[in-house]
């Protein structure tokens, strides 16, 4: 039997956060966050059928499929910034940091819909709640881990922090597929939590400064078999850079 999360309330989420490090929404309380309806937020899902694959994959895997894009959000304002490579240093992505990732951006199927600027202003207005106002600089992904050899890995860095302040793992799809249990552990000892999203956004917020995540390989149940997510991670004073690079504000 799966074990579902235990969501709390929109209103809830900003202490709930503080608290424990981490909390989960369902579809209806991120709506009620954002400020859109359940119609809006579904007009996304289609946009997860045309990702390109992802090159990078160290693992030598064809699993993962994805496109990228970056955000400055300050106060209401949501701006994207021009198109840049994602990067993570060694110490939080042993198997891919170092790299100039350059991904295949977002679209505007995506990135011009209301609801995907309610979507960043609500969450970094979660993000000011805990550790006060500021611009806060996102990175979006767009995931399809799919089971094209059997097996996908969502996270082939196993259990990670990603170096920012906040990430949100969003649930937009999952079709086909038997696993992908989600993981958080504190970062500074044993405890943690475990369950499997299976409802379209149903959303996890964490603190990445005190805990680490994870999701666990999904394999086929039927063809087709994929997970579909969108991963927002919010971080203050600039995006993460080479070190020969500037802090990456704007």
């Amino acid at each position: 039997m799966l074990l579902k999360p235990s969501c709390v309330a929109a209103n809830d989420l900003p202490q709930v956060l503080a608290d424990t490090g981490h909390a989960a929404l369902d579809a209806a309380a991120v709506c009620t966050l954002v400020g859109v309806d359940a119609v809006a937020l579904a007009a996304l899902k289609p946009a997860w059928n045309d990702l390109p694959p992802d090159n990078f994959l160290r693992d030598g895997g064809r699993y993962r499929r994805r496109r990228h894009s970056c955000f400055v959000v300050r106060g209401r304002d949501v701006e994207q910034v021009p198109h840049r490579a994602h990067w993570q240093p060694v110490d939080y992505n042993a198997l891919h940091g170092g790299l100039d990732r350059m991904f295949e951006p977002m679209a505007t199927a995506v990135t011009a819909q209301p609801a995907w600027a309610g979507l960043l202003r609500g969450l970094a207005g979660v993000c000011s709640a805990v550790k006060g106002e500021q611009p806060w600089y996102v990175e979006a992904h767009q995931f399809r881990i799919d089971t094209t050899d059997g097996i996908g890995r969502p996270t082939p860095e196993g259990a990670h922090r990603d170096g920012v302040d906040f990430v949100v793992v969003a649930l937009v799809d999952r079709h086909g597929v038997k696993g992908g249990e989600t993981r958080v552990f504190d970062a500074e000892g044993p405890a943690g939590i475990r369950f499997t999203m299976t409802d379209s956004w149903t959303l996890l917020m964490l603190d990445d400064e005190r805990v680490v995540h994870e999701t666990t390989p999904i394999q086929p149940l039927a063809a087709d078999g994929h997970r579909d997510t969108l991963v927002l991670t919010f971080r203050r004073g600039g995006f993460q850079n080479p070190p020969r690079q500037a802090s990456g504000a704007v």
